[in-house]
């Protein structure tokens, strides 16, 4: 199992927003309100601002810097958005957000596993499409599924997707038509699974699955030490079809959003 701390610092740097500040505690992360993960306040290194522990930092302290973080994201007309993992460790921070009545949204799975018995995932990847930038067709089709906005944001999805080195991968039907996509982001001897998207027309085909173990491949071949993955917790389907190639569950975490702003669509 990943260092909780670790996997944090991959995610982050394998879905880079545009714009942040990193204060020595927290990351504030601003992308023009394309994906809450870009637009949101990362709680970095911060056990005495997360937990009301002796020697610590106090609820004052801790409200003091949500205003501070409210006032960076008001100056780029954004809503205050906390990524907060479900460790005990935010037990603080919590508190102050309940107090001044954030809301919850977008709970989301994490899960990794290893690069051992790739093999028994059952799907080959040999007709899958393989770059290293994502193509106008991969982008469309993943925007058609995930995507909020018309084409400036798309444009700002494009940069926060070319944001570290991946490999994207496209499945097409027997037609032609492009079925489903994804991205396997590379950082530092991790690979993370990022935008697995199957457009509405092509599911239950399993063109995902095609998708996801050509990237599975890629990792492979590249001798990486293992996976993680980002799923809803609602979405029980893609659940499944991660489990049976191999994942576990290690943590999750949900959005808090400041009462009143709308939030960017996305996990």
């Amino acid at each position: 199992m990943l260092e909780q701390a670790f996997l944090e610092t991959l995610m982050d740097k394998a879905w880079p927003a545009v714009e942040r500040k990193d204060t020595g505690e927290w990351v504030l992360r601003a992308s023009a309100g394309v994906t809450q993960r870009a637009n949101s306040v990362w709680p970095r290194n911060l056990p005495g601002m997360l937990a009301e522990t002796p020697g610590t930092a106090s609820s004052p302290d801790i409200e003091r810097s949500v205003s501070s973080a409210s006032a960076w994201y008001r100056q780029r007309r954004l809503p205050l958005i906390f990524q907060i993992f479900d460790d005990s460790r935010s037990a603080g921070l919590n508190a102050v957000l309940d107090g001044q009545r954030f809301t919850k949204q977008s709970e989301t799975l994490i899960m990794v596993r290893g690069t051992d018995a790739l093999e028994t995932l059952g799907a080959g990847p040999k007709s899958v499409e393989l770059s290293d930038a994502p193509t106008d067709e991969w982008l469309r089709l993943w925007w058609s599924v995930d995507g909020r906005g018309g084409e400036p944001e798309l444009e700002v999805a494009r940069t926060i997707l070319t944001g570290c080195k991946s490999v994207y991968a496209l499945v097409r039907d027997d037609d032609g038509v492009p079925a489903a996509v994804g991205r396997l982001a590379l950082v530092d001897g991790w690979g993370g699974l990022y935008s697995m998207a199957t457009s509405a027309g092509h599911r239950r085909r399993g063109y995902g699955t095609m998708v996801l173990a050509a990237l599975l491949d890629q990792g492979a071949a590249r001798n990486l030490q293992g996976f993680w993955l980002l799923v809803t917790a609602s979405n029980h389907g893609a659940q499944a079809l991660y489990s049976r190639a191999g994942f576990v569950e290690q943590g999750s975490y949900l959005y808090r959003q400041a009462p009143l702003r709308r939030a960017p669509g996305g996990c």
